[in-house]
């Protein structure tokens, strides 16, 4: 099973710096990376240029202009630019444990796709880890929160990963895998929905209504967030509306997502897997 790793990012180099040096620890490594890059400056290329020389897999920058917050987009670029069957998608945030890639490849399975959590720092803790380079941290940590994700425990995730569940509930794109021909059969993100959130929620409701079932990983493929000021908007979020518009229509597919995308990548990258 070839594996494609997609890192999502915005101008915050530091934290991807961390990334690609957990990463770089991998016990087993994805058989390539691509950076999503929502339009930084050219100081994440420049990092992005200096890992690429140092990881042994191949590492591709897939840049789009800075227009806003345009993720949906971002993220579908990179997903019609991987050639691996099997689609792991981290936040640029996101400090993966030594066995993250190991643990998100033995919990493929065909017809579902997999929700992984994450340890939440505060503002002491993660300035502490980009100052000081760190990429583990211990369970009696001070200022992090939800501590569990520290352990891996093999047994009790296996336990877990048994339920299969169709709701909306606990839905975070910053760990998720997904099987490229699902993503493929949904048509990926949604595009119209711009500025932060509920493209997470949206595109599970889509696999959902397609017949892609969730499984839950917990105790294994453990990540750390590296923490920030939110960028989620006050009041009402205009991307409600397309996630409950795909709920009450039971759609399946969107009308702006990989298609929009297909042609050019083609060009780019060869015959495209589906």
């Amino acid at each position: 099973m070839k594996t494609s790793l997609i890192i999502t990012t915005y101008n915050w180099k530091e934290a991807l710096d961390l990334v690609f040096m957990s990463i770089s620890r991998q016990s087993e490594f994805p058989d390539e990376i691509l950076v999503a890059d929502d339009g930084s400056r050219e100081d994440t290329a420049a990092l992005v240029a200096e890992w690429a020389a140092r990881v042994p897999v191949p590492v591709r920058h897939i840049w789009q202009e800075d227009a806003g917050f345009r993720l949906a987009r971002s993220r579908n670029r990179a997903i019609v630019a991987a050639t691996g069957e099997y689609i792991i998608i981290i936040d640029g945030d996101m400090v993966l444990h030594q066995q993250f890639i190991a643990d998100h490849k033995a919990a493929a399975r065909t017809g579902y796709f997999i929700q992984g959590v994450r340890l939440l720092t505060g503002p002491t803790q993660a300035q502490r880890m980009l100052r000081q380079k760190i990429i583990d941290l211990g369970f009696f940590t001070g200022d992090v929160k939800r501590r569990r994700h520290l352990l891996r425990i093999p047994l009790l995730s296996w336990l877990i990963y048994q339920q299969v569940h169709s709701h909306q509930k606990a839905i975070r794109g910053s760990n998720q895998a997904f099987w490229k021909s699902d993503l493929v059969k949904v048509n990926g993100f949604d595009e119209r929905m711009t500025g932060w959130g509920r493209e997470d929620n949206e595109i599970a409701q889509r696999l959902y209504n397609a017949g892609v079932k969730r499984r839950n990983l917990k105790f294994a493929a453990l990540t750390i967030h590296i923490h920030h000021n939110q960028r989620k908007p006050t009041g009402i979020n205009p991307n409600d509306h397309f996630l409950q518009e795909t709920i009450v229509n039971k759609s399946k597919w969107c009308k702006l997502g990989l298609n929009l995308h297909l042609e050019s990548a083609e060009a780019r990258y060869g015959e495209l897997t589906e």
